[in-house]
């Protein structure tokens, strides 16, 4: 070899070698390499493949001469056409000219305007210690002169310095195809949990939401849950979405209430640069992230009358300023609320718009309290053991006839959350297969089972309670009848009916 070949080489090498290092971008980095190649070695197409290991399929990654659709759509199977049979072996392959080689399949059809010019090819691996990953390929004018023997052992050289980057795609490529799959798992989990028939319960109460559910998922509408607190309002609005056309879009949820004021347009709207002293950068908000998807504004009642207008605007335009932006955004959310005040009472007292009330009022869903839905109890607190026993490794099967009667007897202030948290708490304390009474919080004990009845009357105690009063109030004044009912809140004629009824003596305390 020359010494200006030579020199050729070196330079060629070195500008490969400092396009590699000039981007973070690795695709970026490649397409340069492929410039490179292009004007240093009369390079008319190239290409640089990965092998799927996972498919046994080789993709190309990046290319020079070949339109992108072409890139997208064709792909090789190991050991198909010379590419294939490269990465399959691991052997380079120089090709004087391609029309005689009846293994070159050209699926990318990028040679097929220009049969007139003949053309060299040059396809080396590339590879990751022993293993082959990948190829690198050109297509050169041919020519007589031209040693394709040289010209492949530069190309396996330049392979062996782009190899960590096709690594790092590969890595990359590998690592979005997993997440892809994990992403589609678990969207199917979430429509299987989120099915109507995965809400526990069978009350004729329950019936109807289940009912409503299926009425209004399909729909585009504004639906507002109604309910106490431990309901289940959050996992309605979850059948909802994932029972909607909108499921394999996003859904996002915010708490309005644990939101601080100052903040709460910031998350749902988003911000500009600027906008205030720490809005350092720009910041999408909840409703731009859930475009073409759901939105679900838990505790409603609770957000700000300046939020309010910019809800209501976003009901009625279906469009939003980011804070501090003046650019109008549109937007395609459907919007799932709930609360547990009393939204009427809201707008009387004109904390709450009223046409934000309405315009969020189009399909209202009420859930039931426990207390209303009996029937339902049972059915929860087994749903409920076999779900914490088997989160703790316990054997237990049931609960004894004490602990359903408890179960059944108590008021559930806190509904189905206060239920959940009271089966988990007997499934810890409970070393045996039975849950009895006593593995029950305190609260669930009645007069009966913890021998606490009252002992005596309501008549009785309320007698007691006055004449209690009627004497304190009477040390107070030292005995003055008129300042004792004062203090009372009574009048005199009362007091000293109340005297006598008690057998309370005013002198006594002067």
């Amino acid at each position: 070899m020359s010494a200006m070949k030579r020199i050729e080489e070196v330079t060629l090498l070195y500008e490969i070698s400092k396009a590699l290092n000039e981007h973070l971008n690795l695709k970026k980095s490649l397409y340069k390499v492929l410039d490179i190649l292009s004007y240093s070695m009369d390079m008319v197409r190239g290409t640089v493949t990965i092998l799927n290991p996972l498919r046994n399929e080789i993709n190309i990654e990046v290319a020079h001469g070949i339109s992108k659709s072409a890139m997208a759509k064709v792909k090789y199977k190991l050991g198909e056409g010379i590419t294939g049979r490269v990465i399959e072996t691991g052997k380079g392959v120089a090709i004087p000219k391609i029309s005689d080689e009846p293994m070159f399949l050209d699926r990318t059809a990028s040679r097929k305007t220009k049969r007139i010019q003949e053309f060299s090819y040059i396809c080396v691996p590339v590879k990751k210690g022993n293993q082959v990953i990948g190829a690198l390929s050109v297509d050169k004018p041919f020519e007589e002169s031209y040693i394709l023997k040289e010209g492949k052992k530069l190309m396996s050289v330049v392979a062996t310095m782009i190899a960590q980057h096709v690594v790092n795609l590969e890595t990359i490529r590998l690592e979005k195809e997993q997440l892809r799959e994990e992403n589609q798992r678990l969207r199917k989990e979430l429509e299987n949990k989120y099915r109507i028939t995965n809400i526990i319960g069978n009350s004729n109460k329950m019936r109807e939401v289940y009912q409503m559910i299926s009425q209004v998922s399909k729909s585009n509408a504004t639906v507002l849950i109604r309910g106490e607190s431990g309901t289940g309002k959050e996992l309605t609005a979850n059948s909802i979405h994932y029972n909607s056309n909108r499921a394999k879009n996003a859904f996002i949820k915010v708490n309005c209430a644990s939101l601080p004021v100052n903040l709460i347009e910031s998350e749902l709207f988003g911000h500009e640069k600027g906008a205030f002293t720490g809005a350092i950068k720009k910041k999408l908000g909840k409703f731009e992230l859930a475009h073409m998807g759901t939105v679900f504004l838990d505790e409603i009642g609770s957000i700000s009358l300046d939020v309010q207008v910019k809800l209501l605007r976003i009901l009625q335009e279906k469009e939003f300023e980011r804070v501090g932006g003046h650019k109008i955004i549109k937007v395609d959310v459907r919007i799932i609320a709930a609360t547990n005040k009393n939204l009427e009472q809201a707008v009387e007292d004109e904390t709450f718009r009223g046409d934000l009330y309405y315009r969020l009022n189009v399909f209202p869903i009420y859930m039931p309290p426990l207390r209303e839905r009996k029937t339902d109890i049972l059915l929860l607190a087994d749903y409920f053991l076999e779900k914490y026993t088997k989160e703790n490794n316990k054997d237990i099967r049931r609960f004894s006839t004490p602990a359903i009667d408890m179960l059944m007897e108590y008021h559930w202030p806190g509904n189905v959350r206060e239920l959940e948290n009271c089966i988990e708490r007997a499934v810890l304390l409970c070393e045996e297969g039975v849950i009895h009474s006593y593995h029950l919080p305190p609260t669930l004990q009645t007069g009966v089972e913890s021998d606490t009845l009252p002992a005596v009357s309501l008549e009785d105690a309320v007698g007691n309670l006055e004449r209690e009063m009627i004497i304190d109030a009477l040390k107070n004044t030292r005995g003055n009848i008129s300042l004792a009912a004062k203090i009372l809140r009574t009048t005199v004629r009362k007091f000293s009916y109340k005297t006598e009824k008690y057998d309370v003596d005013y002198r006594y305390y002067r």
